[in-house]
């Protein structure tokens, strides 16, 4: 497998440039700050978590990564459409010439 930045996990991603990815957020409701210095899976969070200090994606990497927005699965629907659209004319093309 290569080693591109698609085939990394997410957090791996946001952990590379911590505040152009990523950004500590911090709720102290319930005790004193839980954020770790380094950005971990278990630390790490593409939403909002309900308790604790975490660090949590920003906009750019939302647009970078393209999380938030479905767009691979969105981008695998259209694929798909396009290939029968493609494979539907060169049906109706052989059927027009021979």
């Amino acid at each position: 497998m290569s080693k591109t930045d698609k085939t990394r996990p997410w957090w791996v991603r946001m952990a590379d440039v911590p505040m152009a990815t990523c950004l500590p957020v911090h709720d102290h409701r319930f005790g004193r700050c839980t954020l770790p210095d380094e950005v971990t899976a278990d630390s790490a969070s593409l939403s909002h978590r309900t308790s604790g200090c975490y660090w949590t994606a920003t906009a750019y990497a939302y647009h970078l990564f393209g999380y938030g927005d479905g767009g691979r699965e969105w981008q695998e629907f259209r694929r798909e459409e396009r290939r029968r659209s493609r494979r539907q004319a060169r049906r109706d093309l052989r059927a027009y010439q021979g």
